[in-house]
């Protein structure tokens, strides 16, 4: 795999350009209503490692929550992820004690925030830092939208709770930015940057630059930019993507952070020292601080692509912490749960900070902080992780905030109450640049089950509905109820971009004729690499539909990008596959 998507598409032009309006909806009336959702972990890492009392398990987020960033208000902490083209963007959880969390909404939740409708997956929201200033009590959020005309921008808030500024956009290119606000009031933004025009040595040379940021206009001062890394910790050895930078002060001293290596399977992080905030900065000897690459590529319970990580002061007020991404990779070496949000104690007893056991191939559990004594995940509203089961029918009155759309307000389509989710199809499918009338839900084990009921009566053969893996609008399957004829029909479809190609091939596995007197149960199962999609009409007989199908085009080694294996819940008035 090429270990940087990211930066290779720094200044890339979205080639789709479908126009979309909220209105966009099937005129039909036959809409699936689904019930008794059910998603089940089951991975046996956790099976093999139970909690003993004092632990938790690591990642912290499961599934496809990339590019961790956290900050700290007096006791709470607050961390943030990157989304690209989901909507809401950007999940935020809070946490009083680096163990439990509970998502407390999304940063950018309106359209005014994120104009995602027209971009493939992995364009949108990139690295979004999250950082409190105590100089005037606010809390900032930067990110990189790769979409709508934004670039770099920054939303402001004095609670968290109650939503964010609409994007103040900001004047620089690049990406990866963020803020860092000295004692003395002053502030900066650093950015990952390409060099001077005509000066780019290698393929992966990049540069962090850092500018003077005024914090009453919210702009960046003109004139004060200032290249503080020069492709990396030492250009001698031709280091690649040098990004994600962050500061911090410690002890009169600046600490520049950043991730080296790309995001991939020479991913690392390192760490660079100065007197001033704008440089010189000298790297660690003993660089990188945090990195998995120098493993076997066949271990137990591996974790790799360690990288792009966020420090923050632990609950003692003594040890650091860093939050970081990785991925669990199954036994094909496929990564279809996504880059994964992990946490390590740090050890910076001496000069520079070295992530406690980041250099050493990462077990499943650790120890709480000091004084933390409870574990409460999946627990009273707090996030689950480890082996759990989640079910939804509904009926709550509010989605729960694990529930996203694709490139539009899941509210554009859904409706809910006490009968299930109904879904209002778009005239849209999958496979297209456009809102989807899809509910997702991440995929957060390598073993799992995912399963709903569906009551739904397709009137055409431009109608489908039932439920889907995607990891992209090119490579995915769909597992629906359409028609054709006067018949009614189940499918599986999958569909898989070309290599170095747009096009896109897509093929019916199997499919049969169903009896739609009842509901229908619709599952799909997967162990590692193998996924198995099954129907009832009865709801205990299961018959599996195309048999064992692999799961490799739900990873991002063969589909590329930057998102993990999503799980949805989908209704189209614009079908184009039809059953064999």
């Amino acid at each position: 795999m090429k270990t940087n998507f990211k930066s290779k598409i720094v200044g890339f032009t979205v080639l789709f350009t479908g126009l979309f309006s909220a209105t966009a909806f099937s005129q039909s009336t036959n809409s699936p209503v689904f019930t008794n959702f059910v998603y089940e972990g089951n991975d046996k890492v956790y099976t093999d490692n139970p909690l003993k009392p004092g632990e938790f398990y690591n990642p912290i987020l499961q599934g496809c929550y990339p590019d961790p960033s956290i900050t700290r208000k007096g006791d709470d902490y607050y961390l943030v992820t990157s989304t690209f083209a989901m909507f809401p963007g950007v999940p935020i959880f809070h946490s009083k004690d680096l163990v439990n969390w509970k998502q407390i909404g999304h940063v950018l939740d309106r359209v005014s925030q994120l104009e995602v409708h027209d971009c493939g997956i992995s364009a949108g929201i990139y690295a979004p830092q999250i950082l409190y200033n105590k100089n005037n009590d606010t809390f900032y959020m930067i990110t990189t939208e790769f979409s709508g005309g934004f670039g770099n921008i920054v939303v402001k808030t004095k609670d968290p709770l109650k939503g964010w500024s609409d994007p103040i956009k900001l004047d620089f290119n690049g990406i990866d930015p963020s803020l860092f606000f000295d004692d003395n009031g002053k502030a900066y933004i650093i950015h990952n940057d390409a060099p001077d025009k005509g000066k780019e040595l290698y393929n992966g040379y990049r540069v962090i630059k850092i500018w003077e940021y005024d914090v009453t206009t919210d702009k960046i001062i003109p004139g004060t930019d200032k290249i503080i890394v020069d492709g990396g910790v030492d250009l001698s050895k031709k280091p690649i993507w040098i990004e994600a930078p962050h500061i911090y002060k410690k002890d009169g001293k600046y600490y520049l952070m950043c991730a080296e290596g790309g995001t991939g399977g020479w991913h690392s992080e390192v760490i660079f020292k100065s007197d001033n905030p704008k440089g010189p900065y000298v790297p660690a000897p003993s660089n990188p601080i945090l990195t998995q690459r120098h493993f076997p590529k066949e271990r137990v319970n591996k974790v790799d692509w360690a990288g792009h990580a966020d420090l923050v002061l632990g609950p003692d007020n003594k040890k650091y912490y860093g939050v970081f991404l990785a991925v669990r990779p199954n036994d094909k070496q496929r990564v279809n749960t996504g880059r994964e949000t992990f946490i390590l104690p740090v050890d910076w007893s001496g000069e520079f900070p070295v992530f406690e056991n980041g250099l050493v191939p990462m077990e499943p559990k650790l120890k709480m902080p000091a004084g933390v004594t409870e574990n409460k995940a999946g627990q009273d509203g707090f996030f689950s992780n480890g082996n759990f089961t989640f079910k939804d029918d509904f009926s709550a009155g509010k989605l729960d905030y694990r529930w996203i759309g694709l490139r539009g307000p899941r509210e554009d389509f859904i409706s809910t109450s006490k009968q299930g989710l109904k879904i209002k199809p778009f005239e849209a499918n999958i496979k297209e640049v456009k809102p989807t009338s899809t509910l997702f839900y991440r995929q957060m084990h390598k073993t799992f089950s995912f399963s709903a009921t569906i009551d739904y009566k397709p009137a055409s053969e431009k109608e489908l509905a039932g439920i889907v893996a995607l990891q992209s609008e090119r490579f995915n399957y769909v597992f629906g109820i359409t028609k054709k004829g006067a018949d009614y029909y189940i499918l599986l479809e999958r569909t898989a971009g070309k290599f170095r190609s747009r096009e896109v091939e897509s093929k019916v596995v199997a499919s049969a004729k169903i009896d739609l007197s009842k509901p229908v149960r619709l599952q799909l199962a997967a162990n590692g690499d193998d996924y198995q999609f099954s129907y009832s009409t009865n709801g205990t007989d299961f018959v599996t539909l195309g048999g064992t199908v692999s799961g490799d085009i739900l990873s991002t080694d063969v589909a590329g990008g930057f998102t993990g294996c999503l799980l949805g819940l989908y209704a189209t008035a614009a079908n184009n596959t039809i059953p064999e």
